[in-house]
């Protein structure tokens, strides 16, 4: 007898058996495309996504369909930081594997926005299931459903329209099948690749049809390495060949790509010095001779010291944000040149670049084929050398500390985990002034061990980041670093870190307040104002007796094991502890205000954000004519 050529499910069912079957294939390794659904329920979708996740899973557990593919759920506690997770997984996997989260109608579903734009910033694939209002509107409207007068068919699910790389609504069962391959299509695409929004109707998921057995065949979706064109590599060898002072900036490109072999043969075989950008960071070894650190508003003072005397600027796998070109300042010297080399051709082509399209690794491999016998000037590789020891040395006297019987600085803290982890850790973070210290300081020893969410800088996004991570790479130790003011914003994925036995470290800084934004306020003219947490002075002003808040107990109160550390000695201690445990562990320590990062007054990469041009105070008045020298340093690259 014939297998039959139909199988009935219904939309939700099916959607999770399609799931499934679907796999990314790079460099011959095969990898399952989503392999989880993280999900909060509700009434959209308790009945559909929910009851198709269960029955899933049970039909496995009862053994009745044996071999049966099954979609993995994961509980969480905010819709926003299930996004999270699901992007900190993906950038583990290099962006070949993906979590799809689902959530009900209403506030769970407006909640996925701020993950969704993160995702899309950043390149990195999430596949967003929120359920909708009823395609058939039986009553109209239902519970929370947003009514919009002059258009029946939006719903709070059309805010992630901008922030998708894909929408649809599918409104009729057989809508699915050419929505869901065109989700697939977009999330395994290299360049087209980010937050995926497929919104279900909560009677559509539970609505039954006949579904050919082809939508659930095994279906691989290939990521290949495109080459450059030859008339293009020819411009770009010609270029680098005819430089002086060139500079290579690694992005985020060289990790998804896994181009960090290439990238160390090539700076080997040319000797060009390379700065990376945050997504970038660790694509070399900080101890390689040719890395320099990071670039920009956060940069080291060696890389922004090359990019200022630069006459080529090499960028691979980079989108050149603001931090990167110090707002359009850094790049100065006369007739700069840039060459891109970078798989989407909208990066490609910025800054008047000559544009290399093509992967990252395959891009490297071909310029250091042709670029055989080139290096750059002996003395300009000495300079380089030289400056970058020196660096070390200051980020030396930064990170040590004379007596460990003190409260540690911020940049101790950093000091104190550097001298403890090896290869296999990994630090993550998002927003603060952490990002600006790891940037400068941290010295990555291994790819992927450098995780900062920087394109978007989400608050919140840390400790949901290193559960995802933690789940990506189960046999790496993985670091949080939270600041107090990023702590209140999301601190609910402690319970799942703790119910699924992830066990993440989070390194959780006391500074009371808004540290980096109060430096922002302070070099702006706005006298940190708003930005520390303390109560009400007798002025009005939020200048009094810090908040009596204990941010460890309420860690401990979530679950965590918490250890406590007052001095340098103790915070090494705890740290050690930390790595050693096998549960969800927090650090907690408050540290000194008064900061060690070094400084280079004559290195600093500025960074546009505009003083108010008519002002009566007069730390406003100096910041604007500060703001008015660096602003004439802007200089468009064409």
């Amino acid at each position: 007898m014939n297998a039959p050529t139909t199988r009935r499910l219904t939309v939700a069912q099916a959607l999770v058996e399609f799931l499934a079957h679907q796999y990314t294939e790079r460099d011959g390794r095969r990898h399952r495309l989503i392999n989880a659904c993280w999900g909060i329920f509700g009434h959209g979708n308790v009945a559909g996504l929910g009851q198709a996740l269960l029955e899933s899973g049970a039909a496995s557990r009862r053994g009745e369909t044996p071999g049966a593919p099954v979609l993995p759920y994961l509980q969480g506690r905010n819709e926003q930081a299930m996004v999270h997770a699901a992007v900190g997984y993906a950038r583990q996997c290099d962006r070949l594997s993906a979590h799809a989260v689902t959530t009900s109608i209403g506030p769970g579903a407006t909640n996925l926005v701020t993950g969704a734009a993160l995702a899309t910033v950043n390149r990195l694939p999430v596949l967003l299931l929120p359920g909708d209002t009823f395609a058939t509107r039986p009553a109209d409207p239902v519970l929370q459903q947003l009514e919009v007068p002059q258009a029946g068919d939006v719903s709070v699910n059309d805010a992630l329209r901008p922030v998708s790389r894909y929408f649809d609504r599918v409104t009729r069962p057989e809508a699915l099948i050419p929505a869901a391959l065109q989700a697939m299509r977009v999330l395994a695409d290299p360049v087209d690749t980010g937050a995926v929004t497929l919104a279900l109707p909560q009677d559509v998921q539970a609505e039954a049809y006949d579904w050919p057995e082809e939508f659930f065949a095994d279906r691989v979706w290939r990521v290949t390495r495109p080459l450059p064109d030859a008339d293009a590599l020819a411009d770009a060898v010609r270029a680098i060949r005819g430089a002086r002072r060139p500079l290579l900036i690694a992005g985020g490109g060289v990790h998804h790509s896994e181009a960090e072999d290439a990238l160390c043969a090539f700076a080997d075989a040319t000797g060009i010095p390379v700065a990376s950008t945050q997504a970038g960071k660790g694509s070399l070894r900080y101890d390689h001779p040719a890395d320099i650190g990071g670039i920009g508003h956060t940069g080291t003072a060696t890389a922004d010291a090359l990019a200022r005397e630069a006459d080529l600027v090499i960028g691979v796998g980079t989108r050149y944000t603001d931090f990167t070109t110090a707002s359009a300042t850094l790049f100065a010297a006369p007739g700069v040149r840039f060459v891109n080399l970078n798989i989407a051709p909208f990066d490609a082509h910025k800054l008047g670049a000559a544009s290399l399209v093509a992967d990252a690794r395959a891009g490297l491999e071909a310029l250091t084929k042709e670029l055989s016998g080139h290096r750059v000037d002996a003395a300009y590789e000495a300079g380089y050398g030289a400056a970058k020891a020196d660096w070390e040395r200051r980020v030396d006297a930064a990170f040590g500390a004379a007596d460990d019987s003190v409260r540690p600085s911020q940049t101790q803290v950093l000091g104190a985990l550097d001298a403890l982890v090896d290869d296999t850790d990994i630090i993550l973070n998002a927003a603060g002034s952490l990002p600006g210290d790891l940037h400068k300081l941290w010295r990555a020893r291994s790819r992927r061990q450098y995780h900062l969410e920087y394109g978007y800088s989400c608050m919140g996004y840390e400790i949901p980041g290193a559960i995802g991570v933690r789940m990506a790479a189960p046999d790496r130790p993985v670091w949080a670093l939270v600041g107090d003011g990023t702590y209140l914003m999301n601190p609910t994925e402690i319970v799942t870190a703790v119910q699924e036995g992830v066990p993440i470290n989070l390194v959780l800084i006391q500074n009371h307040g808004y540290a980096s934004i109060g430096g922002l306020s302070q070099a702006t003219g706005g006298e940190r104002f708003g930005t520390d947490y303390r109560f009400r002075a007798a002025d009005g002003t939020y200048t009094g007796a810090p908040l009596p808040v204990d941010l460890a107990a309420n860690a401990a109160s979530l679950g965590m094991h918490v250890l406590r550390a007052a001095t340098v000695g103790e915070l090494r201690a705890a740290l050690a502890e930390a790595r050693g445990a096998n549960r969800p562990t927090c650090v907690y320590v408050e540290t000194e205000t008064a900061d060690t990062v070094p400084g280079a007054p004559e290195a600093q990469a500025w960074w546009d954000v505009p003083v108010a041009e008519t002002a009566t105070r007069p730390a406003a008045v100096a910041a604007r004519e500060a703001y008015d020298r660096h602003a004439a340093g802007r200089r468009r690259h064409l």
